[in-house]
């Protein structure tokens, strides 16, 4: 339809790819994406580490898997053609410990079956190849694991976006989604807008907005604050790529890990805490709305009730240095506690079942003409743009 408004809630950079996708495939089509802070990627885009995965965890099959392989090679000749950085350093998997082979083992063969490019297994001396400061007794080596600058790559999307006639309207936070017969109003106090369809990207903010649609409460969004700490310059050649831990299975977190960033400066982290605040990124940072909405939430105490030991564990890390490094020198032994700065956090929209269970894998919601994105935490970034074709399809078929 040469008259249609398709309308995204969310400035980040899933909802920004998805309309780029929208403006790209339906010439003709107005995208019209509603932003309630004051500028685009201002939160998980904003705040996470940069990398742009491979495909190395995800269970084969899954929407993860899928997306991410492919939204990998789609970021890839796309930030080449924009110019924006895209460094494929490379990341190390590394194992510390004899209780963490089977689980490497376990790793590799769900790598492999994900086509992860130049996979390799090292042993002690080809970590130190790789990695001269790293220790450990065997690793899973993913030489196109990369790093890139997300928030550049957003706002690439936003003028992508502006350029097919479509706009980013700021500073419009929703507060209500009304459908009427044949089209959807979407309100922000005083100001609203009318369109056809409505694609909901909201982040930490996902649940509430598409609750405002009609969708179910479930799942419900859950806040953890991961915190970084900085490598001192002196330090900061002592890491090449990017060394991480073999992930705990039971958890959709990866770990305490070392990232280069496409500045130059080395990161430790993030951990995973749980957030006072959906949108807390300082340890003192607390929304009582936000905390009766988690302590609301079933999930939550069944939750806490299977995971409060490692719950204690990450609070302990957060409040000392000491002990938040003493897990990254297991990896990079020359970088202790007095190596490191406390740096920024992020703050991961994580989706928690009404039973407790933390949701995996990306979860989107449809509900006529309105489609929500429920759950898209890492590997989402990496796999924006086939996020991006994936929803496109769903809502208007492919073509």
């Amino acid at each position: 339809m040469a008259d249609e408004i398709v309308g995204i809630i969310g400035a980040g950079i899933v909802g920004l790819a998805i309309g780029r996708e929208t403006a790209r495939r339906r010439p003709g089509t107005r995208v019209v994406v509603l932003e309630k802070e004051a500028e685009v990627a201002l939160h998980q885009t904003g705040h996470n580490s940069g990398v742009v995965h491979a495909g190395i965890y995800y269970t084969p099959g899954s929407l993860k898997a899928e997306l991410c392989t492919r939204g990998r090679l789609l970021l890839r000749e796309y930030c080449a053609e924009r110019g924006i950085a895209y460094d494929e350093c490379g990341k190390l998997v590394v194992a510390v410990r004899e209780d963490e082979m089977g689980r490497l083992d376990a790793l590799e063969k769900r790598a492999r079956e994900n086509g992860v490019p130049g996979l390799l297994r090292v042993d002690p001396a080809g970590i130190r190849e790789i990695e001269p400061h790293a220790a450990g007794l065997a690793a899973l080596h993913s030489p196109e694991t990369a790093i890139t600058d997300f928030p550049g790559v957003a706002r690439a999307f936003a003028a992508d976006i502006a350029a097919a006639g479509g706009e980013v309207r700021v500073n419009f936070p929703v507060t209500a989604i009304k459908r009427n017969t044949g089209s959807i109003r979407i309100e922000s106090g005083d100001q609203s807008v009318t369109v056809d369809q409505v694609i909901v990207c909201a982040g930490i903010q996902t649940d509430q907005v598409s609750r405002l649609a009609g969708d179910t409460a479930a799942p419900r969004i859950i806040p953890f604050r991961g915190e970084y700490m900085r490598v001192k310059p002196e330090k900061a050649d002592l890491v090449r790529g990017m060394i991480y831990p073999v992930p705990d299975p039971r958890y959709p977190f990866l770990g305490v890990h070392f990232t280069r960033r496409v500045t130059g400066m080395v990161e430790v982290g993030p951990n995973a805490v749980l957030g006072l605040a959906r949108e807390g990124y300082r340890r003192g940072d607390i929304s009582v709305r936000d905390l009766f909405g988690i302590a609301a939430w079933p999930g939550t105490w069944r939750m806490a009730r299977q995971h409060w030991r490692t719950g204690v564990k990450e609070v302990r890390g957060s409040l000392s240095k000491r002990r938040y490094m003493a897990e990254a020198m297991q990896y990079v032994p020359e970088i202790g506690a007095a190596d490191v700065v406390r740096a920024g956090a992020g703050v991961r929209a994580q989706a928690l079942d009404r039973d407790g269970a933390l949701v995996d894998d990306f979860r989107i919601h449809r509900l006529g003409p309105v489609t929500a994105v429920r759950n898209a935490p890492s590997p989402a970034a990496t796999s924006s743009l086939a996020i991006a074709e994936y929803v496109v399809n769903d809502v208007f078929g492919p073509g």
